[in-house]
């Protein structure tokens, strides 16, 4: 069965801008594709574990080719779970706030845990970095307080966009489209017509989204 993964990165669950776009893309998505399921992975309420003690150890006794003790296994288990349901998915959704510039701490925390060589990467001195996993359609529906349309807000920068796609793209995800949706503050007209433009664009993407996946 084909499977979507939706990344959920804001904690506000009802009053995220983010959230809000995620679910009218989502929905006119699944009323075109209705066999398509949609895994959604909350990231505030996923059980993410720290990576320290156990995991790296788990990670550096894998590269050297050692034997894992049941603790380091059990660790190591738990991050080869999150790789699989990321890289077992068919296409990518991404819903996130803009926080200080960036991303919150939680969906860095994702992408730290399932950027794993042997497991969603490879290396080769004579070639360099390879992708385990073959591209995929992907979206990241980003929100953020200020209006970043056309280049900076107020002199702030946006550095999740770039991030994001440097980041998956290093996980085989080759071209990742970003929908904006801000300003999210302000005069409450600024602030609706913003979101009923996202939610056109947001309306015509849901349409040809897997195509990309062809």
């Amino acid at each position: 069965m084909t499977r979507l993964l939706y990344v959920e990165a804001s904690p506000r669950k009802a009053d995220a801008a983010s959230i809000a776009a995620a679910g009218l893309f989502l929905g006119a998505f699944a009323d075109r594709h209705p066999d398509v399921e949609i895994d959604r992975l909350d990231l505030w309420n996923a059980r993410l574990p720290e990576f320290d003690g156990a995991p790296i150890a788990a990670k550096y006794a894998r590269l050297a080719g050692k034997a894992m003790d049941a603790d380091l296994a059990a660790a190591w288990g738990v991050i080869e779970v999150l790789v699989a349901r990321f890289t077992s998915a068919d296409a990518i959704v991404i819903a996130t706030p803009l926080w200080n510039f960036g991303i919150p701490y939680k969906l860095k925390h994702w992408i730290d845990l399932i950027t794993q060589p042997g497991l969603t990467f490879t290396f080769d001195p004579a070639t360099g970095y390879a992708p385990v996993a073959a591209s995929r359609p992907a979206l990241v529906i980003l929100a953020s307080a200020g209006d970043y349309s056309a280049g900076t807000s107020y002199g702030r920068p946006d550095l999740a966009t770039p991030y994001l796609k440097a980041a998956l793209a290093f996980l085989g995800i080759g071209s990742v489209a970003v929908e904006h949706v801000g300003p999210t503050a302000g005069p409450a007209e600024t602030v609706a017509a913003a979101r009923a433009r996202a939610a056109r664009r947001l309306q015509v993407r849901a349409a040809t989204f897997m195509e990309r996946a062809a």
